[in-house]
């Protein structure tokens, strides 16, 4: 997997947001799955972070600004001048 001089971090040796490494012999707090961080106070600040995004992301949706592969549309219509939001009948 990794070469010569390649070092991979495992996901419990440090903390996600702080970096700080985690002590075995200490709490490990654990957000989603397989996301480590060392307290409560950093797993907090992460799942707000990504909450906000999630906001974001819904709000960007219904106010129809689209990531830009979705407002380009298949890719047999590129090219083609479409603004997002309208409808294109064939």
């Amino acid at each position: 997997m990794g070469g010569a001089g390649h070092h991979s971090v495992h996901f419990l040796d440090a903390c996600f947001l702080c970096r700080k490494p985690l002590a075995s012999n200490r709490d490990i707090f654990m957000y989603r799955g397989d996301t480590a961080f060392c307290s409560d106070e950093c797993r907090s600040a992460q799942m707000a972070a990504d909450e906000a995004a999630e906001r974001r992301k819904a709000r960007a949706v219904t106010h129809g600004a689209l990531p830009a592969r979705e407002a380009e549309g298949p890719p047999q219509e590129r090219g083609k001048k479409v603004r997002a939001g309208s409808i294109l009948a064939l």
